[in-house]
């Protein structure tokens, strides 16, 4: 267990943990060294490993994190006011915009690969990602079931459900082909269904 932290330390240690997501980006979690990401950060070794005593795949894993974290943060505020038809369409853009600059290399994706189902905690990264975006999208559902935009009966975890799994398949071909055209459909088509469900 790690001792708390002082702000000082919390702050160094995230200034490490951004640091290293940067280097990342840039290069291949395989050839990607802790060199370099002393480097990058200007951190000694013994600074590293006095914030990640257990080496470079503790530190890997608070990068994912990190990019977890990253993968919510780009979508507001948008994705945290999904109260209106208009704000829903805005949400769209973001996330399209998002994905499309990402382009084909996914930092999380990447990290979530190297460290394996082997490494603890590893999953419940992805795993937490997953509910925090679905959570969110219901909440969204509900804000428009409030406004009397859509009817108290829609199966509000089911659509919150398809959604996601449609922006995943969608962002899945978009890293396989270089082309958003899917992202943006699925997005689209879900937005569509939404609104054909709405309260006339």
């Amino acid at each position: 267990m790690h001792k708390e932290l002082t702000a000082k330390g919390r702050a160094t240690r995230n200034r490490i943990i951004e640091g290293a997501a940067a280097v990342l980006r840039e290069k291949d979690v395989s050839v990607a060294t802790l060199d370099d990401i002393m480097a990058h950060t200007r951190t000694s070794k013994s600074q590293l490993f006095h914030y990640f005593p257990e080496g470079k795949d503790e530190l890997l894993l608070a990068v994912a994190r990190h990019e977890a974290d990253q993968v919510l943060a780009d979508q507001q505020p948008y994705l945290g006011c999904l109260d209106s038809w208009e704000a829903w369409h805005r949400w769209r853009d973001q996330v399209v915009k998002r994905y499309t600059e990402q382009g084909e290399r996914c930092p999380l994706g990447s990290l979530v690969l190297h460290l394996g189902r082997s490494t603890p905690g590893a999953r419940d990264v992805v795993v937490t990602l997953m509910r925090r975006w679905e959570e969110n999208l219901a909440t969204g559902i509900r804000a428009l079931q409030t406004a009397g935009q859509l009817p108290a009966e829609l199966d509000v975890e089911q659509r919150a459900a398809a959604l996601l799994a449609g922006i995943q398949g969608g962002v899945l071909l978009l890293q396989s082909t270089g082309r958003a055209d899917h992202l943006r459909a699925v997005l689209d088509q879900g937005i569509s269904d939404l609104r054909r469900a709405a309260v006339i």
